[in-house]
């Protein structure tokens, strides 16, 4: 039976990778670069996220008081870290622009060093890797290609369909690696550098796509996630993550009233922000998860909701997944308290996809090995393109052969 299912899965394995072959390529290899999205923007932008220590750190109600920019607007959340040389970003929304914009500020001097109200070269850059992963630069396209759908639903289509392919390569793969015999189970673990190019070719595909499957599943089998909604769905079904969206609550139009212009501003308009004593509220924060992270406090819009706080570590190799707090605005008590580590394994997984698709899951360790996988993964399709037209000539050459006898 084997013999008979062995061709069947051979068959499609070669389709999946030739149709999704130049999608794979172009989207493994921004994957490989993506990986350390992270690292790269802080390597060509260091100025903005590292500093030399010098002497002890102000305050953040020292810091927050010389903000210049809060003046004309409000504290939507910042972010510390656990090192000594690393910047404080502060989250600000003003009322002339539509997105928060970071500021990166000097915990010694209080200076504001950068903000990302305009991209550098190396966000650029990054950008355009990220949108030939995700949307294939479809996206950066001004005029429709189809009228049924945007440009970016359409890079998000392809991307997912050949990701699907891959998928079914991967899988397929894992199969068609176990050799006929079972006595020739070590040739799929090395390459034969003493033979031809062409057999090293074969062993190259054979034996890199072995060493690094783990790695390939779990990108293969969580990139429709950002691909398919459907597939987003039964994604969190799937591992109990899954929340129904809110709908939206219809508002009655208020009557009229006829009242007189007293000259107050329209209620609508920007509110005050709210007084959170913020070195209070860190060490609330590091009483309730006492380890070394980065700290993100996300300021409520009103003064009846709730500071919601997010702590994660950061290592060499540490375990992804931010632990959450929330905080009372006014009293700092403990409301609630949700630590990564005690969800259902379930959970951990489904709340895990983005760490698990970017290799982030256990940290820096787990980065570099996705990061290896990811470029094993663009070089696959065109070693696997290279054997079947190996094949193909072969089998050529034996019709020539038999016509010419």
């Amino acid at each position: 039976m084997w013999k008979q299912i062995r061709p069947l899965l051979n068959y499609i394995h070669l389709y999946a990778g030739l149709l999704s072959a130049v999608v794979v390529i172009a989207v493994c290899f921004t994957g490989t670069l993506y990986v350390y999205n992270t690292e790269i923007r802080e390597f060509f932008d260091s100025e903005r996220y590292f500093i030399s220590a010098q002497g002890n750190p102000k305050t953040l109600e020292e810091l927050k008081s010389g903000l210049q920019p809060l003046q004309q607007g409000k504290l939507v959340s910042i972010t510390t870290y656990s090192g000594a040389n690393r910047t404080v970003q502060f989250q600000v929304k003003t009322e002339s622009e539509e997105k928060v914009t970071t500021y990166f500020v000097d915990p010694y001097s209080g200076k504001i060093l950068a903000d990302n109200a305009k991209k550098t070269a190396s966000e650029e850059l990054m950008g355009y890797v990220f949108s030939m992963h995700r949307w294939l630069l479809l996206d950066k396209v001004d005029t429709p290609i189809l009228e049924s759908m945007t440009n970016q639903e359409l890079g998000r289509l392809i991307n997912g369909v050949a990701t699907s392919l891959f998928l079914l390569g991967v899988l397929t793969g894992i199969f068609l690696w176990l050799p006929k015999k079972a006595k020739n189970w070590k040739q799929g673990l090395s390459v034969k550098w003493s033979g031809n190019w062409k057999r090293i070719n074969h062993d190259l595909h054979n034996t890199l796509a072995f060493y690094s499957i783990l790695s390939l599943f779990i990108m293969a089998v969580t990139g429709p996630f950002w691909s398919f909604g459907w597939y987003k769905t039964g994604w969190q079904k799937t591992w109990d993550t899954y929340q129904a969206p809110i709908e939206e609550k219809k508002v009655e139009p208020a009557k009229e009233v006829n009242t007189p212009d007293l000259g107050f501003a329209d209620s609508s308009e920007f509110s005050e922000p709210i007084l959170i004593p913020l070195d209070e509220a860190v060490a609330e924060v590091n009483k309730h998860l006492n380890y070394a992270g980065v700290v993100k406090l996300t300021f409520p819009e009103d003064p009846e909701g709730d500071l919601a706080v997010s702590k994660s570590r950061t290592g060499i190799f540490v375990r992804a997944g931010a632990d959450q707090l929330k905080l009372n605005a006014q009293t700092l008590k403990l409301k609630e308290k949700v630590l990564f580590a005690e969800l259902p394994v379930r959970q951990q997984i489904g709340k895990s996809v983005k760490a698990l698709h970017t290799g982030e899951i256990f940290g820096q360790f787990t980065k570099f090995l996705w990061a290896v996988a990811c470029a094993i993964a663009t070089s696959l399709p065109i070693t696997g393109t290279l054997i079947w037209w190996n094949k193909r000539n072969k089998k050529r050459g034996a019709k020539g052969d038999q016509k010419a006898d």
